[in-house]
């Protein structure tokens, strides 16, 4: 998807920031009127402090964590305001775009606004996800070992097929993560010209051409990445690392930390809760709302109510306030300021040109060309 300030500014529209509020808002208010018991609001009096204060402490923590990551990928080439802006907004994005289509291409617009040459940026980006993934990767098998298998929520009312079904996904979900992380690394770093070569050709295939140009887009970024990459020092994929490990861990354990306020919670349960949110978080990305609003507030019960009991949809609520609906706010107010500092060297009138990969003499056009050269050079 290409990206211009007039499309950047449509997708951080009011619409589009009310959407996923009206949406997750709703769903709560509905569960708490279905489920409305008058002693669970003074339950809240006797919420633990200490379990508040580090539900509050890891968010700070998970959001420093990025900031840090993000300031370290890029060489520093951000100040930490930067990274700062950087963070939310991507935040602001990933909360009011599906998850399946995440806020990656708006965060590469993000860091290319910020004086970050578009290679590095699609790089940057790539590195992240491919970090992220990786983290899920390694996460998994941990939790199994940890917990003895004992991972999938008890459903009440829920069938041994469903349970097995759910199971299923799961597994398939997890196959399909490795193998994308698993492509990724070889193309970034072993052979990205032969997984250039590899997507130009199935685009051209009868079946694929309708995302030839997609494909076509993929192949020279990927490239581009590469170079960018392929050189870094040991150091630097190390810190890389160890900051996906510390943000991912406290990304997690926020929920465990919102439901020790109301409940005993013993080591194992942390993990157990821990092992859950992995799983919620499947289902999370295969939502087809803004941020997973609504989806993630109806599948909470499901993974977690079995802690909490009636006081789940209190839960929830304190839970996506401090992870949707924080950073919708957040975003809406860092945005129009973000956009009236990048853009104001802008000329008056001047229109902005789409983002889109750099072609060299390297590049395989999608048709043939009676003089072989660069078909665009300039980038926005």
């Amino acid at each position: 998807m290409a990206l211009t300030q007039q499309k950047l500014q449509e997708q951080f529209s009011v619409r589009n920031i009310l959407l996923p509020l009206v949406l997750g808002l709703g769903v709560i208010g509905y569960m708490l009127y279905q489920h409305n018991e008058p002693g669970n609001w003074q339950t809240l009096l006797h919420a633990s402090p200490f379990w508040i204060s580090m539900a509050l402490f890891v968010l700070f923590v998970r959001d420093f964590g990025y900031m840090y990551r993000i300031r370290h990928i890029t060489d520093k080439a951000l100040s930490w305001r930067q990274s700062f802006h950087v963070i939310m907004l991507w935040e602001f994005a990933s909360c009011m775009l599906p998850s399946v289509v995440g806020g990656s291409t708006v965060a590469t617009y993000i860091l290319y606004k910020e004086k970050i040459p578009l290679g590095k940026s699609l790089a940057q980006v790539m590195v992240t996800a491919m970090l992220d993934n990786f983290y899920f990767i390694l996460a998994v098998p941990l939790v199994l070992i940890f917990t003895q298998g004992q991972f999938l929520p008890e459903m009440i009312g829920l069938s041994d097929t469903l349970r097995h079904s759910l199971s299923v996904a799961f597994v398939i979900s997890y196959v399909m993560v490795a193998l994308y992380a698993s492509i990724m690394f070889y193309a970034l770093f072993m052979n990205p010209r032969g997984i250039k070569h590899l997507l130009l050709r199935i685009g051209r295939l009868k079946p694929f051409r309708r995302w030839s140009e997609s494909l076509f887009r993929h192949a020279n970024e990927l490239l581009i990445a590469s170079k960018h990459l392929r050189h870094k020092s040991s150091s630097y994929w190390w810190r890389a690392i160890i900051s996906t490990m510390f943000v991912w861990t406290a990304r997690y354990i926020i929920i465990g930390c919102l439901i020790a306020a109301f409940t005993h919670l013993n080591l194992y349960d942390h993990l157990l809760i821990f092992s859950r949110n992995l799983i919620y978080k499947i289902v999370l990305f295969v939502s087809i709302t803004p941020g997973a609003a609504g989806i993630a507030e109806l599948a909470f019960p499901a993974f977690f109510g079995s802690f909490v009991g009636g006081l789940t949809t209190i839960v929830v609520l304190f839970y996506r306030l401090l992870t949707h609906y924080l950073y919708l706010v957040v975003g809406a107010i860092i945005f129009p300021r973000w956009m009236a500092n990048v853009f104001k060297h802008s000329f008056a009138g001047e229109q902005e040109q789409n983002i889109v990969p750099v072609l060299t003499e390297h590049t395989i056009p999608l048709k043939p060309m009676a003089v072989q050269q660069p078909i665009y050079e300039q980038i926005a």
